[in-house]
């Protein structure tokens, strides 16, 4: 079975900085987009930022200029950096990504289990 195991969340302060990865585990035959997103305490999930198998990046306009999403493609790893963190990046952070399992076979979404970062002094 395939896998996303996330690490890397924590107790930050305003201003701070924090990195978190994503691992692909299993088996697989393919990856294609990788995404993180979040979701606060009351409030829907929302898309953080977006990867494409291409390299092309979006990003939530909340975070632009302040997130890095990157992956490493050897590595079946997403990567998001997250500089000048404010109170209200505060949420759990999911790790999302498109794997299909075997040749031919259909494209699945697949979610890791959720990363707290609280930003707060």
């Amino acid at each position: 079975q395939v896998q996303l195991v996330e690490s890397g969340g924590g107790l930050v302060q305003p201003g701070g900085s924090l990195r978190l990865s994503c691992a692909a585990s299993g088996s697989f035959f393919s990856i294609g987009a990788m995404g993180w997103y979040r979701q606060a305490p009351g409030k829907q999930r929302e898309l953080v930022a977006v990867i494409t198998s291409g390299g092309r990046t979006n990003y939530a306009d909340s975070v632009k200029g302040r997130f890095t999403i990157s992956r490493d493609n050897a590595e079946h790893t997403v990567y998001l950096q997250m500089n000048s963190l404010k109170p209200e990046d505060t949420a759990v952070y999911y790790c999302n990504a498109g794997i299909a399992e075997s040749y031919r076979s259909y494209v699945l979404d697949y979610w890791g289990q959720g990363t707290q970062v609280t930003v707060s002094s």
